[in-house]
């Protein structure tokens, strides 16, 4: 009778386990991050949610201008002269699923907001996703630190 009662224990206190394990074992995306262009972009905890800012442009200055990075195709005319350096690309991203973030993205080449996510791949490398009229895209970014 007791050996019964010991091989039933068993298997609860390892699905407890697993699922206590599981509620413990949250991906991490804060920190700084490589994009593929060169630039460096910061993921930080804002308020409950997640968000990215630029924390250092692709190059020291845009080619167009010979300036320093500007956030030129902003649709707002009062924004379009500071520096990108500090503007948040993605805001209020919000675990949806697991490794999953979904949120709005600042797409800083055409100055709009797009439904996004930010995507856990692996301990060293994030995915940035959007869609604009059905057409989806993203990008790998790697971490710095």
């Amino acid at each position: 009778m007791m050996m019964k009662g010991h091989t039933l224990y068993n298997p609860f206190a390892v699905i407890l386990f697993v699922l206590l394990g599981a509620g413990t074992a949250h991906a991490d995306p804060k920190g700084l991050w490589l994009a593929q262009d060169g630039a460096h972009v910061r993921v930080a905890k804002c308020s409950q949610a997640l968000c990215a800012t630029i924390a250092a442009a692709k190059s020291p200055v845009d080619p167009e201008t010979g300036q320093p990075w500007t956030d030129k195709n902003n649709p707002d005319p009062a924004e379009r002269g500071r520096p990108l350096v500090g503007v948040t690309v993605l805001y209020n991203m919000v675990p949806d699923g697991p490794g999953k973030w979904s949120g709005t993205l600042y797409n800083t080449d055409d100055g709009h907001t797009y439904p996004g996510h930010l995507l856990d791949i692996d301990p060293r490398t994030i995915r940035i996703e959007g869609c604009a009229l059905g057409i989806c895209g993203g990008k790998n970014l790697s971490r710095i630190q």
